[in-house]
């Protein structure tokens, strides 16, 4: 399967946003999406970081955002009876 284009991407965003807005979500798909899409970009601003972190031999502020970047996907993560994540709206679109 190939991955879609960005503008498929945001395509089906903007449709997974509706889909839950409207509730006609019934299988949880779009909600899914949204989180998946969501805590995908807060795992890339960890490979980023962990990327900064080794090119800037080891820099205390690269560490430093490293470790933020860490701890803002983890906390993410799904716990039981969590109906919303933590952060900002903005990144599921």
């Amino acid at each position: 399967m190939t991955m879609p284009t960005e503008q498929e991407l945001q395509q089906a965003l903007i449709k997974a946003k509706s889909m839950r807005e409207t509730g006609q979500d019934d299988d949880f798909v779009a909600k899914a999406l949204l989180n998946h899409h969501y805590r995908l970009t807060l795992l890339q601003h960890v490979l980023d970081a962990a990327g900064h972190y080794l090119h800037s031999g080891n820099g205390n502020r690269e560490h430093q955002k490293l470790l933020k970047a860490i701890e803002d996907a983890r906390q993410s993560e799904y716990r039981p009876g969590q109906e919303t994540h933590r952060g900002d709206d903005s990144l599921l679109i």
